[in-house]
This record gives structure tokens, sequence and C-alpha cells, in this order.
């Protein structure tokens, strides 16, 4: 079942610590298929070391393992909330890279200081607020997608201009229109607060960019009239 899109998955999670982007089982990521309305993920606490594509975990929207020897990522209900709340999600991506996790521990949205910013997220990238102690007995990774998904709604933000959100002294979640684009949005994502980082020490009163500049970087790239790379791609 899914076999092609089980080794999709596979290969994105792959790219996790080849990117630095996790140590030890730190991290998952899930793609979802539209015709079926399930997705895959990554098992619970498996090194990456051993993993191989048919180890892949098929489960619905409500979480529910339909196929797969081992049991799901624990973090497989929020990436359910967000996929059924967000429909043009192909791929999500859960690590607790060392920079992004640094400013969500803080419980701080990462400024957009620069272009390379803009180029991949419009605007502050969000840092959502803990969870209370009763959404955290009631149900933990499923109140976290929950809270993500009304963050996104009550602040009118654009899930897919900014595909990226922090947890507060959590980590990061990132996401695309396939398991692939996820990974490279949160390899950028963890650049992006390594950038910020550096910059407020080197200069603790900076701005933020200018607007003007944050719409031209992102809409060069974004949207009907972006002409950044070569046609067709």
């Amino acid at each position: 079942m899914l076999e092609n899109l089980k080794k999709e998955v596979y290969e994105a999670n792959m790219l996790l610590p080849k990117y630095g982007l996790v140590t030890f089982t730190w991290g998952n990521v899930s793609g979802f298929d539209k015709d079926s309305g399930l997705f895959v993920i990554k098992p619970s606490g498996v090194d990456y070391d051993k993993l191989k594509p048919e180890d892949m975990v098929v489960v619905d929207l409500e979480g529910n393992k339909v196929e797969g020897e081992m049991n799901p990522s624990s973090d497989t209900a929020t990436h359910a909330v967000l996929y059924k709340n967000f429909p043009d999600l192909g791929g999500i991506v859960h690590t607790h890279s060392s920079y992004a996790t640094a400013w969500a521990q803080a419980g701080r949205g990462i400024p957009c200081y620069g272009t390379t910013h803009a180029d991949y997220f419009y605007g502050k990238i969000p840092c959502v607020r803990n969870l209370t102690s009763e959404e955290i007995e009631e149900a933990y990774e499923y109140n976290t997608g929950v809270l993500i998904v009304d963050y996104f709604k009550k602040n009118d933000i654009d899930y897919k201009a900014m595909p990226a959100v922090l947890c507060k002294n959590h980590g990061p979640f990132s996401w695309g229109k396939d398991p692939s684009e996820a990974v490279h949005n949160a390899v950028v994502l963890d650049e992006v607060a390594k950038m910020a980082l550096r910059t407020e020490t080197i200069n603790p009163d900076v701005s933020v960019a200018p607007k003007e500049l944050q719409d031209k970087h992102y809409f060069r790239k974004h949207g009907a009239n972006a002409y950044y790379g070569q046609n067709g791609q």
C-alpha cells in the first residue's frame, strides 16, 4: 500500500540527519496521499541508520494505523490535525533542530531580518504558546496540532506563505507540497534561525528588513508574478 509514497517519505526522513537537523531519533517526516486520504510517517523511536522504506507506517487522518509492523511516530496526531486543516499540504516535518528549537525554547518568533528569510517565509515565523496542563493531559500531540491551526486561523496567517511554526518550549514544524519540500523548508528554517541569532548578537538593536524588500523577495519566488528560476521548474 502506497509503496511509492513510503519510499518518498523514507528518503525525506534520511535527509534530516544528512542536513544535521536531527540527533538520534529526534525528528520525523510524513507524506500525504490525497487520493486515499491516508498518510505515511516514520515509525516511532527507530534509529535513522536502521530505517528501511518498508518500515514506514500508513495511518489515517484519525491517527489510526492502517498498515505497518511498527508503531507510527508519537507526533502522528499532530501531523493528522495539520493535514485535515491545511488541505494543500503534502508533507510535514518535525525536528528538534538546534537553532529553531533555541528560538522555540525562548518563546520567540523569528523576525525577518533579511532576504534569505523573505525568500521562504512571508513575515515573522510565529511561536505559539505553551499548551495548558489540561491540554497536555487530555491529548498532548493532538492539541499541539489544534494549537497551531487555531493560531494560524486567528491571526489570518496563510500556511502556504508561512510554511513553518515554532511550538514554545518544544521545537519547529515545517511543511510543503510534498515531503521533499517540507524538508527543504525545515533546512532553511534552521539556517534562518541561526542567522537571526547571529544578527541580534552583532547588533542587539537591529530592525526587521523593510517590508518593501521582504515583499520583493517573497513575491519574486511565489505567486502569479514570480520570476525566479527557470520556466517549467
